[in-house]
Parts: C-alpha cells; sequence; structure tokens
C-alpha cells in the first residue's frame, strides 16, 4: 500500500475488474448450465397477474420441481448504480422472507427466477448483468437452483440468454386473468405496514 499518491493504472484496472466481476454477460449465462423453464409464457404471466410490476420492478419467484410458483416476492430498485452485489443482498432479503432456505440439501430441489420490468428495449444491459450476477449469488447463499432471467419490457417478455420471449405480457398489457379452476394468487408479499393492511384486509 502507498501513501500520498494517486492510485496508478494497476490498481485502477483492478478496481475496474472488481466491478466487472460483479455483472454478467450474456455468453457468460448461457453457459451457466441455467435450467430451461418448460412454460416461461405461464410463469411470466402469473407472476405478472399476482405483481402487477411498473417498472424498475423485481419479482424473486421460487419454483418447485413442477414449476409451481411456491413463494415469491416484489420490490421497487432503488435508484442507484446497477451493482450486482447490492442486488444479490436485495434478492436475498426478499428470499428469507418469503421461504426457507435449503441450505441442508445436497443438490437443490427448488429453483429460483427473476422477471425485472424496466424501461428501454428487450436488448441486454448492464444492469441486466448485474441482476444475473445478482440471482446467481442469492441462489447459492439460499440453497436454490439459480433460475431464468426475465425481463418485462413494452416489446414484451425474455428470457435473456434462451431467445425465448413474447409479446404479452409487456409493460403496457392489463393482467391476465387466473383461469376459473386455478386458485386465487396469493396477496403478494410486500412487507411493513402494507403486508399488514392487506393481512387485516383478507382477515375479515
Amino acid at each position: 500500500m502507498t501513501l500520498g499518491f494517486a492510485p496508478s493504472s494497476a490498481a485502477s484496472l483492478s478496481t475496474s475488474a472488481a466491478s466487472a466481476n460483479r455483472l454478467l454477460e450474456p455468453a457468460e449465462w448461457s453457459a451457466a448450465g441455467i435450467p430451461l423453464l418448460r412454460n416461461p409464457r405461464e410463469v411470466v404471466s402469473g407472476l405478472h397477474s399476482r405483481h402487477r410490476p411498473e417498472p424498475a420492478t423485481a419479482i424473486v419467484a421460487v419454483l418447485d420441481p413442477d414449476e409451481r410458483v411456491r413463494a415469491s416476492a416484489s420490490f421497487t430498485r432503488r435508484q442507484a448504480s446497477a451493482d450486482g452485489w447490492m442486488f444479490r443482498n436485495a434478492l436475498l432479503a426478499q428470499l428469507r422472507r418469503v421461504i426457507p432456505h435449503d441450505l441442508r440439501r445436497r443438490t437443490p430441489v427448488r429453483t429460483a427466477v427473476l422477471l425485472y420490468c424496466r424501461d428501454g428495449d428487450a436488448r441486454w444491459t448492464e444492469e441486466d448483468g448485474a441482476w444475473m450476477w445478482g440471482l446467481r449469488d442469492a441462489c447459492t447463499l439460499h440453497g436454490l437452483r439459480c433460475g431464468a432471467y426475465i425481463t418485462l419490457t413494452r416489446d414484451g417478455w425474455q428470457v435473456l440468454g434462451e431467445g425465448r420471449g413474447g409479446r404479452r405480457p409487456n409493460t403496457d398489457s392489463a393482467p391476465e386473468p387466473f383461469g376459473l379452476s386455478e386458485a386465487p394468487p396469493p396477496l403478494p408479499r410486500t412487507g411493513g405496514a402494507v403486508s399488514e393492511v392487506l393481512r387485516r384486509a383478507a382477515a375479515r
């Protein structure tokens, strides 16, 4: 360590490399062996109907082996720089709140997926790369398999790294009604006073 001098170019490169390590490029994500969703549109439509996201809203959901949603939570991304470490902490906090960890299992049996609603088009951004990094790390720390990362924009939805997507739902579309045979969706876990108000209303 040196004192009294401006950071060297090597130190600057080291800092840049550390920051870059907290995001994943599409090729890295594709090479990571992320399990494919059998019916991504059904998962996307279900989460969209449950949480009704607006831009800057992230929805993390835990799926069982049959791709049924066992728990989900939505939260709004704070206006800050896109940083995978911060996203990891936010996702991990939500996972810990809605479902117990699976760290005692030798092999994960449940999968976490992330749906991020944002402005712009469907092309990959560095913010997407930071969410990917955050999701992968949060899954490791909670004993889950890392699943799909899905963006929802005005153009529709897209499973990044897979090339699968659709026009609806999108950021402007109304939530699709649930099938008559399907149970009503659970109230979204939002936390705080809002959650208490919803709980009391449901108890009436």
